[in-house]
C-alpha cells in the first residue's frame, strides 16, 4: 500500500503539469467552445492529400487538450505518431494576421498553405483572402508571425 501512495505522490506533479499545459494550449489555440480545432477539419489531409477535408467525430483524438477530427483512421494514426507535424501553425489562427499585426484572427479552414511541412491557415471571408497578401510578402510575414506567436505561447 505504501508503494501505491508513493507512486501517487510522485505522479501528481506530472499530472498537474500536464493539466496546466492543456489549459494553456486551450487558451492559445483557435478552438470551438468544445475544444475542437480547425472547425473539425482533418489536420493530416492538408499535407497528405493537399486539400481541406472535413473530419468525422468517429475519428477524433485529443492531443494536449485540443480535439482534432480526421477523415479516416489512417489519418488519425498518422497524427498520433507526429502531432506537432500536423498541428496548424500559430495555433490555427490566421498566419497573415499573426505576421501583419500579431493578432489572433479567425480562419477559413479551406484556405491554407503548406510550407516546409507545416500547415498555415488564413482568413478568407467577405471578399478578403489573406492568403493572397501572405503570398505577396511571405518571407517577411513569416518571420514576424513566428516572433509574434512566441509572445502568445510564452504566456
Amino acid at each position: 500500500m505504501k508503494i501505491i501512495h508513493l507512486l501517487i505522490l510522485l505522479l501528481l506533479p506530472v499530472v498537474y503539469a500536464n493539466a496546466q499545459e492543456d489549459a494553456t494550449r486551450k487558451k492559445q489555440f483557435n478552438l470551438a467552445k468544445n475544444g475542437l480545432a480547425i472547425q473539425g477539419y482533418d489536420p493530416v489531409a492538408y499535407q497528405a492529400q493537399h486539400k481541406a477535408v472535413e473530419g468525422s467525430a468517429t475519428y477524433s483524438s485529443v492531443y494536449k487538450g485540443v480535439t482534432y477530427r480526421f477523415s479516416s483512421d489512417a489519418n488519425r494514426k498518422l497524427f498520433l505518431v507526429s502531432p506537432e507535424k500536423y498541428e496548424p501553425a500559430y495555433g490555427g489562427w490566421c498566419a497573415y494576421a499573426m505576421g501583419q499585426t500579431g493578432e489572433k484572427v479567425e480562419v477559413d479552414p479551406e484556405t491554407f498553405k503548406v510550407i516546409n511541412g507545416k500547415t498555415y491557415l488564413f482568413y478568407n471571408f467577405y471578399f478578403t483572402n489573406t492568403l493572397k497578401s501572405w503570398n505577396a510578402n511571405e518571407a517577411a510575414l513569416k518571420i514576424k508571425a513566428d516572433k509574434n506567436w512566441t509572445g502568445f505561447i510564452s504566456k
